[in-house]
């Protein structure tokens, strides 16, 4: 019995999915179906109850996974650990993204890491933010980048910047020449907003209703770039984070106007599933974007929601 074999079954456990945990090891479906069936034989029990229509574990499987999560915990503790003795920097840094984050945001902190750290490959994927939770509870990925993090009991929150929300219009539009904003000049215009499931979105939605206003979007989108084209035609104007409209700002596409009294902030996070090993390359990769030893970064697990200024970003340089 191998290691992989303990990792392949962990996975079918927790996604409950054949397919799902052949993508996550690069097997075939029917590879884990035969590695199921001998894992039943090399123990001599029955480890799935075949009988139910849902993915149901026997009390021995259960025995068996509980045992294998145990042994991949110790097993990676032990890789991390002597890598760490030897001071080895190298490997794979899976990371799930939400696009506002991963073009606009990211790619810094990425360019300063690998220049450090030139053994370590790091791979992004740009996801919508419920499917970075996912990715993140089913150990798909190493690492999850979102924006308003939410707290869950699996996941592990590391709190690395804060983005300022400000308003974008269209050159000329009559908002342009402002200095500043009031919320309540927005709510009388055409909003292009977020879809309604977009932490954006909602974070919006409570900046209105707590100023007791009422202001529904025109157009609703699913990401950052859609919502920039809209505005850049003059459909209407949009409240997004500064950082995703730095390129078209300067290119006179767009025009910024913060809004005016209180700054909103939105907050962003490093998410990771609790109790996972580790290894040295993605302590120095949350190190790299907190600006923080990773044991003082991890230590500080309240998500501050407004802070009187963002974290200053790297100088070297669809959202949610």
């Amino acid at each position: 019995m191998h290691i992989e074999n303990f990792k392949i079954f962990s996975d079918l456990v927790e996604s409950q999915s054949f397919s799902r945990a052949a993508k996550l090891n690069g097997v075939t479906q029917s590879a884990v179906s035969q590695q199921l069936r001998s894992m039943e034989r090399h123990f001599n029990v029955l480890i799935v109850d075949r009988s139910q229509k849902q993915f149901r574990l026997t009390r021995e499987g259960q025995k068996l996974y509980d045992s294998a999560k145990d042994i991949l915990f110790r097993y990676e503790k032990l890789v991390s650990e002597l890598q760490e003795m030897r001071k080895i920097i190298s490997g794979t840094i899976h990371i799930s993204t939400i696009y506002s984050i991963g073009l606009h945001e990211l790619p810094p902190y990425i360019t300063r890491f690998l220049k450090d750290f030139p053994s370590v490959n790091v791979r992004v994927e740009y996801r919508r933010s419920n499917l970075v939770y996912d990715d993140i509870v089913h150990n798909a990925v190493d690492l999850g980048l979102v924006a308003y993090p939410q707290k869950a009991r699996q996941i592990e929150i590391i709190p690395f910047h804060e983005d300022r929300l400000v308003l974008i219009c269209n050159p000329d539009h009559p908002f342009a020449s402002r200095k500043n904003i009031d919320l309540a000049d927005i709510a009388a215009q055409k909003i292009i907003g977020f879809d309604q499931d977009i932490p954006t979105r909602r974070a919006t939605d409570q900046i209105f209703r707590d100023a007791r206003l009422e202001a529904d979007p025109v157009m609703e989108f699913d990401n950052i770039e859609t919502v920039k084209r809209a505005v850049e035609i003059d459909a209407g104007v949009a409240i997004v984070p500064a950082a995703t409209v730095d390129q078209e700002v300067k290119q006179g596409l767009l025009k910024l106007i913060p809004l005016k009294g209180k700054q909103f902030t939105r907050p962003l996070a490093i998410i990771h599933r609790k109790g996972r090993v580790l290894t040295p390359a993605m302590k120095k990769f949350i190190a790299n974007l907190t600006g923080k030893p990773y044991k003082e970064a991890a230590a500080d697990d309240a998500v501050p929601q407004r802070r009187k200024a963002a974290p200053a970003r790297p100088k070297t340089a669809k959202a949610q």
